[in-house]
């Protein structure tokens, strides 16, 4: 049966009534469940949800400012971190322990996850360091140069060969032939810092950034030949991340403009 005009009519206005409005709520704020607009109208979902980031004891200043102002740019999302010794998170990585991203302070221990097929998408270097010889304020035992260290009767701490600042510290034993005598090895570049600033070594070697960190605590000697180890720090997403899509964005921060102006105001060098 067919209908009278002005119903047929009004039917009409109806419909293109409800559309409008259906296209209006799309594309009010907040109606698209947490999307936020983009160029051309198209949308992105916001970021949500908790990642693990795994990461060298050195980066210990530098991540926890990057993961607080990424927190705050990014509301709902939270940046839990892990540091210690690359050596010992590339082990927990590799026994099972839930992280979504990896940071070393080499390319090495990198290399192990890669090798094991345990990253999602290749690593992406995001920075440099070097040696310095850290020592307490009052210098007791007069070090000035790398070759000091190898005095008798010298306290000397360095990391263990399988630490990125000890494998750094061998190349240049090997690179001037200067055979160290140290005291203790240690997991992790802060773990040396420790002793010195407790006193218990004349001097340790770590990274330019730790001596930065550090401040009073202690004081820095350069020296000429850490430029024969520059570590190479890279980043990558771990392949068991259950949460890609947060963790490449905060790589993406990491790498990025802000990242790299945080690294650089904390003595890192440019990859």
């Amino acid at each position: 049966m067919s209908l009278p005009r002005r119903h047929v009519t009004a039917l009409l206005v109806a419909g293109a009534l409800t559309a409008g409005l259906a296209g209006c709520a799309s594309g009010a704020p907040g109606a698209t469940g947490g999307s936020t607009a983009a160029a051309g109208g198209s949308t992105t979902p916001a970021l949500t949800g908790t990642i693990t980031v795994f990461a060298a004891a050195s980066l210990k200043a530098t991540f926890t400012k990057l993961a607080s102002d990424f927190e705050a740019e990014h509301p709902g999302t939270k940046i839990a971190l892990n540091f210690a010794g690359s050596s010992d998170l590339v082990t927990q990585i590799t026994q099972g322990a839930p992280a979504d991203v990896f940071a070393s302070a080499d390319t090495k221990n990198m290399t192990k996850l890669t090798d094991a097929k345990l990253t999602d998408g290749a690593p992406a270097n995001f920075a440099t360091n070097t040696l310095e010889i850290a020592v307490p304020p009052s210098n007791p035992a007069s070090i000035s140069s790398f070759a000091d260290l190898a005095r008798p009767g010298v306290k000397v701490v360095v990391c263990a060969p399988q630490v990125p600042c000890g494998a750094a510290t061998d190349t240049v034993e090997k690179a001037t032939g200067t055979t160290l005598a140290p005291v203790s090895e240690e997991s992790s570049v802060t773990d040396v810092l420790g002793k010195v600033t407790s006193g218990e070594a004349d001097a340790g070697l770590v990274y330019v950034t730790d001596v930065k960190t550090a401040g009073a605590k202690i004081k820095g000697i350069p020296f000429p030949e850490s430029d024969q180890a520059v570590n190479t720090y890279p980043i990558a997403t771990v392949g068991t991340s259950q949460n890609k899509e947060l963790a490449a964005a905060f790589i993406a921060t990491v790498t990025g403009s802000e990242g790299k102006k945080v690294l650089s105001d904390a003595g890192f060098g440019t990859p």
